[in-house]
């Protein structure tokens, strides 16, 4: 179902109340009168029953067959959603989780993407260095703070694109082809190939994805982090032993250090406001701090490969940054179409599970998604990447979900029962959805191109980049999916608590083939990217979506298939797409109509009322604890899709959206909220 069905749905849905509140109008006294058949009623009836059958089969004649396109539906749909918050974007801005995560996001943002600069430097012949890699990541930022309908999505520089560049720069370069007007033609190659999957509401093929090839991509990604840093760390025997010595010392002090202030950051240890200082800032604290400790005492006399740099602004090799792309053969410009393909199905995959993942169901969001006019946007910025001669930059995985987690306002819930007293619990409160902290944290990224911070930025050792890759990887594999049914696995079943989603699955060889299944898309990912046909892999993840879908049924049930998979984002996300696959289409329209599922969809003038009167809600209770943010009243709070009141628990809704009042859970609805 494409989104604009949501309007004919709605549409009837509204009509059908209104009918039944016009029949249930009568009068007393005409429900007693004495009901007396009339030639003229029946022919009227009978006239009206034609009528009637004729608009039915006029109206599913004119139903739209799969195989017709709505050429800009998609994108047409995406704008009217989202103009409307444009504003509010830049107004709820005006929040303090908007400064930590702005600054957390350019540490986790920027470091990746030097330790990133430092693997291309040194395997494509020093063509790409840090200012390109910088420019990049603020090239995405901007276009995107700006302009797009999804802007909590960080967009920069990845692994896997990381990959493909030094991948097409081993083909192509033994035969002398001018490797920066090769990379332009892919871009803009790509560029046309986004356009037209974008105009064409290719996004609809999302409400495919799943949790299942998600989470396969995420892990691959999260040992590309890993990955790397090893490599990085076997260069450094080049220096000497002392230095590789050194370097593995620091990047497994980095790892430990920061791994430990995430932990930190999720107990109960000190004040509230010094954890979440420590998760907030340990990480760029760590790398600051490993950076200067180097230099202490006879650490001093070893010489460490630092990250190297070039001059400000201008690109690493001795060239302009517009690139001269008609010195090429013709016969090279049509052999990049092959390359400009294996790219947009990579972009089309990575950068719209990122969106997905930043945007999932464990985030109450309340401004709707726009998956068409993003790709569209993300095809602009491919083709201006290949025009400048720099990487091409999509949406960042584990970043795009790590800036919605530190956007997100907590409140910590306590147990009132004296026999259970310190026991509390972390619920999310809401997102503070706006486009400052990524046009922030872009800027700041441009200003480290100036050349006072490009000192800075060469006094890093390399073995710290190393332990950053090593930090981000774990945390990426943390929270991976993949993990956490392989720890469940691990355990002694005797002691799982029979709470846990998992023991409910009967067959259990059927988690364990789940995971080997899980393991194996994984592994064949990572393993074409070790040979010659690197540049292949993004087929094998676009595979995983068909065989989720159309094979998987065939061996699990659909009990144990929700249990061990389920969509990567609530209906109310996927509206821009026609939602999850499998969902009742009536059902989301009926029960999401308050909270931007349908309501969002609708064309403004036929939402009957607008979207204020389902949004208005007091909700103040002067006992709750903002822990990631100030406390205050929470006065006309507007309830997301996971309320009560705003979920109808319709089918195929239900299942995948954990149904609770904020601030009160199935669970604790005997307990009281105190502040911490």
């Amino acid at each position: 179902m494409e989104a604009s069905d949501v309007y004919d749905i709605s549409t009837q849905l509204h009509r059908h109340h209104s009918h039944q509140s016009n029949r249930s109008s009568k009068k007393p006294w005409q429900s007693r009168l004495p009901f007396v058949p009339d030639r003229s009623d029946n022919d009227s009836q009978k006239r009206l029953s034609r009528e009637n059958t004729r608009a039915s089969t006029t109206s599913t004649d004119r139903e739209v067959k799969w195989w017709k396109i709505r050429l800009f539906r998609g994108m047409i749909n995406d704008i009217r959603r989202r103009a409307p918050f444009y504003l509010s974007d830049w107004k709820d801005a005006w929040d303090y989780r908007v400064v930590p995560a702005t600054v957390y996001m350019y540490f986790a943002n920027i470091l990746p993407a030097l330790a990133f600069s430092l693997d291309m430097f040194t395997k494509t012949d020093m063509s790409y260095g840090v200012n390109e890699v910088l420019l990049a990541s603020v090239l995405g930022s901007v276009v995107f703070a700006f302009l797009a309908a999804q802007p909590l999505v960080i967009v920069g520089v990845t692994g896997p694109i990381t990959v493909f560049n030094y991948t097409v720069y081993d083909i192509i370069t033994p035969h002398g082809t001018n490797y920066f007007a090769f990379m332009c033609w892919i871009g803009l190659w790509s560029l046309v190939m986004h356009w037209i999957l974008a105009i064409t509401n290719a996004c609809n093929g999302l409400k495919y994805v799943t949790r299942f090839p998600c989470d396969i991509f995420g892990f691959f990604v999260a040992f590309i982090y890993l990955q790397k840093g090893i490599q990085v760390l076997t260069r450094q025997w080049a220096s000497g032993d002392a230095s590789a010595y050194l370097s593995i010392m620091v990047a497994l002090l980095c790892l430990m250090t920061g791994y430990a202030c995430g932990v930190i950051g999720g107990s109960s240890l000190f004040q509230r406001y010094v954890r979440k200082f420590i998760e907030d800032y340990g990480t760029p604290l760590t790398i600051i701090f490993f950076t200067g400790f180097v230099h202490i005492g006879r650490m001093r006399s070893v010489s460490l490969e630092t990250l190297p740099t070039s001059k400000a602004f201008f690109p690493t090799q001795d060239r302009g940054w517009f690139i001269h792309f008609w010195d090429i053969s013709v016969g090279d410009v049509f052999l990049a179409i092959p390359f400009a393909i294996l790219l947009t199905i990579l972009f089309y995959f990575d950068h719209n599970v990122s969106s997905l993942i930043a945007q999932g169901t464990e985030f109450p969001l309340r401004k709707p998604a726009g998956f068409h006019w993003d790709l569209f946007l993300l095809g602009l910025t491919t083709g201006v990447a290949g025009l400048l001669g720099i990487p091409f930059p999509n949406g960042l995985i584990p970043q795009a979900p790590f800036h919605t987690n530190a956007l997100c306002v907590t409140r910590q819930l306590s147990d009132s029962d004296e026999t259970h007293k310190g026991h509390t619990q972390r619920i999310v409160d809401h997102v503070v959805e706006q486009r400052v902290s990524n046009l922030a944290q872009g800027l700041l990224t441009l200003g480290t191109m100036t050349g006072p911070l490009l000192v800075v930025v060469h006094l890093i050792p390399q073995g710290v980049l190393a332990g950053l890759f090593f930090i981000m990887g774990v945390q990426a594999l943390e929270g991976n999916g993949i993990t956490l049914k392989m720890l469940y696995l691990a355990k002694d079943h005797e002691l799982i608590p029979g709470s846990d989603p998992l023991s409910r699955i009967q067959r259990k060889k059927a988690i364990w083939f789940f995971v080997a299944l899980e393991l194996l898309g994984f592994g064949a990912t990572f393993a074409i990217t070790q040979t010659i046909a690197a540049i292949g892999f993004p087929i094998i993840i676009l595979l995983l979506i068909p065989v989720r879908t159309f094979l998987l049924p065939k061996y699990f049930t659909s009990e144990e298939l929700n249990i061990l998979d389920a969509p990567t984002a609530s209906p109310f996300t996927m509206v821009s797409v026609g939602g999850n696959y499998g969902e009742d289409a009536v059902a989301a329209a009926a029960d999401l109509p308050g909270v931007g599922g349908a309501m969002d969809a609708l064309p403004q003038g036929r939402q009957e009322g607008g979207r204020d009167q389902f949004f208005t809600a007091d909700y103040n209770d002067e006992s709750d604890t903002i822990e990631r943010g100030e406390s205050r009243k929470l006065k006309n709070r507007r309830p997301s899709f996971r309320d009560d009141e705003g979920v109808g628990g319709g089918a195929g809704v239900g299942d995948a959206i954990e149904m609770q009042r904020p601030g009160m859970s199935k669970r604790s609805k005997s307990r009281g909220n105190h502040p911490e």
